[in-house]
């Protein structure tokens, strides 16, 4: 880049090599990446969504239809189109769904903005128009909620919409049911304000078995076996010892040498530090501890006194495990073993090992008012298992949202097609070249009921026509059927997604739209080519590298 006049000589005002794409090329290459993005997970959406494939450079498979998944496993290069990434991160960061909506939605704002600025409207008028729209479209969601109250069948059935179309949705019932139990045991309320730890729900993944082998425990599952053979498999009204520290010979901090004589020191020192362990191993006897877990090591002498003592002792559990056995059981953290009281320990009506697969887990069960509970989930085989994960945590965290905030809405498309009816009649009240944007913004809205109709094999356009019409007619819970076609009531129907996540979605795709929007000149440093930060062509991204098995 230079500039320079007549006979003078050029300044150079940009390193040789810097690549500049300005004014419309810049704003219809960004477009286009960014639609290129939200066209690589549409497939996935709704109910009849098709999964992706995903082959890393290693060779590890990862087969989903989660959107935030695929668009993390996938090696994007393009500027804009790393933008709408973010949309799919913020929208898992704080709803757990929504994320194919959210990607897909900026993806088609976009897409309408194209042809507005080809009819000649800046784009700062279109970015206004959207601001509008949205702020106009969050005000009017309020108005299509369905208070839940707290109504357990109403989370079960948020919790169902969540699995439909993914790989647990054959058994999605008996899912929704472990998450709307896992979530009610850890929801507390503090002054009337609703608050939920989903850390509070431990996951443990387990392959072999069917998914139905999944379950919920009121209590802790560890990953750990008993030390020793001789301790018993099981302990009935457990007291539970949580202990940080090593439960062996204390070493010196600083080097040290001892320079033993004669074989009695030697015999004497060997004595001491046996007398040692066994002291440690009588104070938690004497507390009434019948379960030790301790975060650090046991010394194998240490083992065999608890093993004569009858105590199950587990070692070299996690910080994370040790909290939630704090939580669950309400005993609390020791550090020094010789202050260990009665007071400190925990209960649970019953610690003991069992077989899983070809491992053993350690389940404490029956904890009094556990605010700290475990999900077991099994599968077929390893990507069965990392599936029914993925598809739990989008559904424990919509139940989650849907218990904090009170509120859903009907799923299906059915709220995006209401709210753009309202968009189109705020549109003429606005006026002005806004209004155009404000009506482009509402076309934009019925990208996910028309992808829904596409991906359940109907007609999009006569689906549509019927979803409008629906509408028109005062029906504000009609929404696509994708089994059988046409509309239907999807409150009869029970699809419903928390109002959260509807939300969300629409706030962070017109604020990524409207930044892509808003650039008109981007200048890349010698490290991209051109052609990375250009198209290969407008229909596909030049910098979407890496993703053998998939578009």
């Amino acid at each position: 880049m230079y500039g320079g006049q007549g006979g003078q000589a050029p300044i150079f005002i940009l390193k040789e090599g810097t690549d500049r794409t300005r004014g419309r090329s810049a704003q219809s290459n960004n477009i286009a990446a960014a639609k290129a993005v939200a066209d690589s997970v549409r497939s996935t959406l709704g109910p009849k969504g098709m999964d992706k494939m995903l082959v890393d450079g290693m060779g590890d498979v990862v087969i989903t239809n989660d959107g935030a998944t695929i668009l993390k496993e996938m090696d994007i290069e393009h500027p804009a189109a790393k933008m709408i990434i973010e949309v799919a991160k913020t929208q898992e960061q704080h709803c757990y769904d929504g994320t194919t909506t959210a990607v897909v939605l900026a993806g088609e704002l976009l897409k309408r903005s194209e042809d507005l600025i080809e009819q000649n409207v800046h784009p700062t008028v279109i970015c206004e128009g959207f601001r509008l729209a949205a702020e106009n479209a969050i005000a009017l969601l309020e108005k299509h909620g369905i208070a839940t109250e707290g109504d357990d069948a109403v989370l079960a059935e948020v919790a169902k919409t969540a699995l439909t179309g993914k790989s647990a949705g054959a058994v999605k019932s008996f899912l929704a049911d472990i998450c709307v139990n896992a979530v009610n045991a850890i929801g507390q309320i503090d002054n009337g304000e609703r608050l939920i730890d989903l850390d509070d729900i431990k996951v443990e993944k387990k392959q072999g078995g069917s998914i139905r082998d999944s379950a919920l425990v009121d209590g802790i599952i560890l990953d750990k076996e008993r030390v020793h053979s001789g301790m018993p498999r099981g302990v009935s009204n457990a007291r539970i010892a949580l202990i940080n520290s090593a439960i062996e010979v204390k070493k010196t901090e600083v080097d040290a040498k001892i320079q033993i004589t004669d074989p009695g020191q030697l015999a004497a020192f060997l004595e001491e530090e046996e007398s040692y362990l066994r002291n440690l191993v009588t104070t938690i006897t004497q507390s009434g501890a019948t379960v030790v877990i301790c975060q650090k090591g046991i010394d194998d002498l240490a083992q065999h006194y608890m093993a004569k003592a009858g105590i199950f002792a587990i070692r070299r559990a996690k910080k994370s495990d040790m909290e939630a056995l704090s939580k669950a059981t309400g005993g609390s953290v020791i550090t020094n073993i010789e202050d260990l009281s009665e007071s400190d320990l925990g209960i649970a009506e019953r610690v003991e090992e069992r077989k899983i697969g070809d491992s053993d887990m350690t389940f404490i069960t029956g904890c009094p008012e556990a605010k700290s509970v475990s999900v077991i989930l099994r599968g077929g085989t390893e990507h069965v298992v990392d599936e029914i994960r993925r598809a739990f945590d989008d559904a424990a965290g919509v139940v989650s949202v849907a218990w904090e905030d009170g509120m859903v809405l009907t799923g299906g498309g059915s709220v995006l097609a209401a709210l753009s009816r309202d968009l189109r009649s705020y549109a003429v009240s606005v006026g002005g070249r806004e209004q155009m944007a404000i009506e482009a913004f509402a076309t934009a809205l019925e990208v996910v009921p028309r992808t829904l109709a596409e991906n359940a094999g109907l007609d999009p356009v006569d689906t549509i026509i019927a979803l409008r019409k629906a509408h028109s007619e005062n029906q504000t819970h009609a929404g696509i059927n994708v089994y059988e076609g046409g509309v239907m009531d999807m409150r009869e129907a029970n699809v419903l997604e928390p109002l959260r996540v509807v939300e969300q979605a629409i706030q962070s795709a017109t604020e990524t739209a409207v930044m892509i929007l808003r650039i008109d000149d981007v200048i890349s440093s010698k490290g991209m080519s051109g052609a990375e930060m250009g198209m290969d062509d407008m229909g596909g991204m030049g910098g979407m590298g890496g993703m053998p098995g998939m578009m």
